[in-house]
């Protein structure tokens, strides 16, 4: 369309260019002909030579030619009224648009310029967001596969919890025992401390013992150092019973006393000595209410012809040491302890301990009371017992016993498949 408006334009033009020609032929030949016949007709214009009054309208004439055609012209072609008027504005225009384009060109490459950063920061959006479409695949299988491996290690967890807490428990149960544990090794400690003290004590005693027994060899000790002369259980209603109990009992030991050193004489005499701060010591003590044993004993070996004997008081507590059917020791023969020697040797071993028991519970006797002939028969029955029988035995209290009372004791043969008793030929 733009290619016919540009042939209607140019053929628009060749017209005018034609029509200017003719015009201006036509107004030249008519130009001519006016000045000569002006020039002919001798006129004069303005008080002018007709000469110069020919010349005169032939440049009117010109002019008119030149006016009809620029007329025609500016008439004709509206691009020469806009060059010839307007021209001015349109350089202005166009001087304003280049410089406009010019900028519009530099916006144009600045544009395409941040249009290609904008490219190059959307590709590498769009690569960052795959990456991150990437990792967010990656992160959901790891979160699946750790969600998985939770319920694994749940399911795992149950059972190693269920372990825990019995585990727990069996520490807290191990605990408590080692407490108790700790508890009976410090009490074994003082025992083991209390028998060492003992040990030494009886150590002492062995040695004095052996002197005594060299010196009762010879017939010259009759009373040791520490035998009870008398002894006496005191429970006192009224306070001022406690004289005529302890006056009692000093008699009571001069004559046992006065027996031992002097046979056969009667005891017309004190041989007896206690020092008075004892006796009124012991006196204060008798005061107190309470089941009181009273012992009045030898403060050193007593020769044979001597005719005093230094003593002092021992004043404890009655209280219940042995109860019926307490188990004092235990022992169990091992299947190879047939010998009847041996087996008579852990008896009394079993029995040493049984009174090494009630020692330590507080018992005064001098020793234990048990049936002989039940024990001799007993180790003869334990001696013929079956091959590979292990035998268990028990030294038990047949009576209940106070401080100063002896001590009575029957032995056991524990068989599952008997009924339980004292063993007895």
């Amino acid at each position: 369309m733009v290619h016919r408006k540009t042939e209607a334009q140019t053929v628009s033009g060749w017209l005018l260019i034609l029509a200017l020609l003719v015009l201006g032929g036509v107004l030249s030949t008519l130009g001519d002909r006016l000045g000569s016949r002006v020039g002919k007709a001798r006129l004069s214009l303005f008080n002018l030579r007709p000469r110069k009054t020919a010349v005169v309208i032939t440049v009117l004439t010109g002019s008119l030619i030149s006016a009809v055609s620029l007329a025609l012209m500016l008439l004709v072609s509206e691009r020469l009224r806009v060059g010839l008027f307007q021209l001015d504005q349109i350089q202005d225009r166009l001087r304003d648009s280049r410089s406009a384009l010019q900028r519009n060109k530099g916006e144009l490459q600045r544009t395409r310029g941040e249009l290609e950063r904008s490219r190059l920061d959307l590709t590498t959006a769009e690569r960052r967001r795959d990456q991150a479409l990437a990792s967010q695949r990656r992160a959901q299988s790891q979160l699946l596969a750790a969600e998985r491996r939770v319920d694994t290690l749940r399911r795992e967890l149950q059972p190693l919890q269920a372990e825990r807490a019995r585990l727990e428990a069996e520490r807290a149960r191990l605990s408590r025992e080692v407490q108790g544990r700790d508890a009976e090794i410090r009490r074994t400690e003082a025992e083991l401390t209390n028998v060492r003290r003992r040990i030494a004590a009886g150590e002492k005693e062995l040695k004095d013992l052996e002197t005594n027994v060299i010196a009762l060899r010879r017939g010259d000790v009759v009373i040791a150092s520490g035998q009870p002369l008398a002894t006496a259980k005191v429970l006192l209603q009224r306070p001022d019973q406690a004289k005529q109990v302890i006056d009692a009992l000093l008699q009571e030991s001069n004559r046992a006393a006065f027996q031992l050193l002097l046979p056969g004489q009667a005891p017309n005499r004190q041989i007896l000595l206690v020092p008075r701060s004892d006796i009124t010591r012991l006196e204060s003590l008798l005061a107190t209410p309470g089941a009181w044993v009273v012992s009045i004993r030898s403060a050193a070996n007593v020769l044979r012809g001597e005719t005093q004997v230094l003593a002092f008081p021992d004043l404890r507590p009655n209280r219940q040491v042995v109860e019926q059917g307490e188990v004092l020791s235990r022992t169990a023969l091992e299947p190879d302890v047939r010998e009847l020697d041996a087996v008579r040797s852990r008896l009394n071993l079993m029995l040493a301990a049984a009174f090494a028991k009630v020692q330590r519970q507080g018992t005064l006797a001098n020793g234990l009371q048990f049936d002989a002939a039940s024990l001799n028969a007993l180790a003869r029955e334990l001696s013929e017992r079956p091959a590979g029988v292990t035998a268990n035995l028990e030294a038990v209290a047949s009576q209940n016993a106070d401080t100063p009372d002896p001590i009575s004791v029957e032995l056991r043969w524990i068989r599952k498949d008997a009924p339980t008793g004292p063993l007895r030929p």
